[in-house]
């Protein structure tokens, strides 16, 4: 309510919208590709959802400090953490465990400057995910919580550097 009524997002140009969508493609591509060529089959997995919110981020705002490789490594981390804890400790009472893995992995997230809206998700999915996540316990955090975005990371730092107008990181700590 207390919003306000000036102004709207700045226009993106026609060539930034380009590089965008080439760099999301070819990032979520390398993590799709893996899936299939390494996980299919087997009960681990490499894609969840919270990683296309993180390509948004990565490729579509590089700028963004929520964007930056500690803030998309560590918020992804320290999120799925929280998210099989609560799950663990609290699964027999999904509401509570799915509010307390989002607030306290956006407080974590908080305190150790690694704050990355996806990673909210990635608690969430923890809590609410099949039971094939919740049968892979802390590996969750390693697959695909770390290795996912490690992927989108490299993908990020080869694509975003190309064009002269972008660049990537802006900071790496």
């Amino acid at each position: 309510m207390r919003g306000s009524l000036h102004g709207s997002p700045p226009r993106v140009s026609r060539p930034e919208v380009l590089w965008s969508w080439m760099g999301a493609f070819l990032g979520m591509a390398a993590v799709a590709w893996i899936n299939q060529w390494f996980f299919a089959g087997t009960d681990l997995t490499f894609t969840i959802g919270s990683l296309g919110a993180s390509a948004v981020l990565v490729f579509g705002a590089v700028r963004s400090p929520l964007a930056q490789p500690r803030n998309l490594i560590g918020g992804h981390v320290i999120s799925a953490l929280v998210g099989v804890t609560c799950w663990q400790w609290l699964g027999g009472e999904p509401w509570l465990a799915q509010s307390v893995a989002v607030a306290t992995a956006i407080a974590l997230m908080h305190l150790t400057r690694t704050l990355h809206p996806p990673g909210g998700a990635t608690a969430l999915i923890a809590v609410i995910g099949s039971d094939q996540v919740h049968a892979m316990g802390y590996l969750f955090v390693l697959f695909p919580a770390t290795l996912g975005p490690l992927v989108l990371l490299v993908a990020a730092l080869l694509f975003n550097n190309l064009p002269a107008a972008r660049r990537y990181p802006e900071f790496w700590l």
